[in-house]
């Protein structure tokens, strides 16, 4: 399986990057192939609005930044990771430009490899993760039906363990 991790987090050493840490490692333990993007490193601008990605384009986005790297594994991928701190009640800022710019990639449908989601966030109050909870059940759950593989936070005192076990099982 191939999978996907888009890291919105600018904390190298954080907890975000904890989680994805010991995803990542035990999956590819588990001998999945796994990709780790830090969107924060990354120069992706927003989306201009602009349509050309649904007419002219037919799929491709007219910005040529950093995003084109995620546009070129998507249709490669099974499963996406989304992993933010969270920032005023919801992913990164970073992580957000870059799942706005999934507008241009999923047109005219999504990658028929896509399959599966889920989400690393981290926060320091356990009672802030809705509005980021809302946008991966409404964007990739609900639109695009992925299968869903969890929701963990940094809250959890079993999410290494409950990580791993879930790389162990795809």
């Amino acid at each position: 399986m191939n999978i996907l991790i888009l890291n919105g987090s600018p904390r190298p050493g954080g907890e975000t990057a904890q989680m994805v840490e010991v995803f990542r490692s035990a999956a590819e333990a588990a001998g999945h192939t796994v990709t780790a993007l830090n969107v924060c490193r990354m120069n992706i601008h927003g989306c201009l609005a602009c349509e050309f990605c649904h007419g002219k384009g037919q799929g491709s986005c007219v910005q040529q930044d950093d995003m084109q790297e995620i546009y070129r594994l998507l249709p490669e991928t099974d499963m996406l990771v989304l992993a933010s701190p969270i920032y005023y009640h919801n992913m990164s800022g970073q992580l957000k430009c870059a799942i706005d710019r999934f507008y241009a990639a999923l047109y005219p449908e999504a990658p028929e490899r896509l399959k599966k989601a889920a989400m690393f966030l981290s926060s320091g109050d356990p009672d802030v993760y809705d509005g980021a909870r809302f946008s991966f059940e409404g964007d990739f759950l609900g639109y695009l039906g992925l299968e869903d593989l969890g929701v963990y936070t940094n809250h959890d005192p079993e999410r290494f363990e409950k990580l791993r076990r879930m790389a162990a099982a795809l």
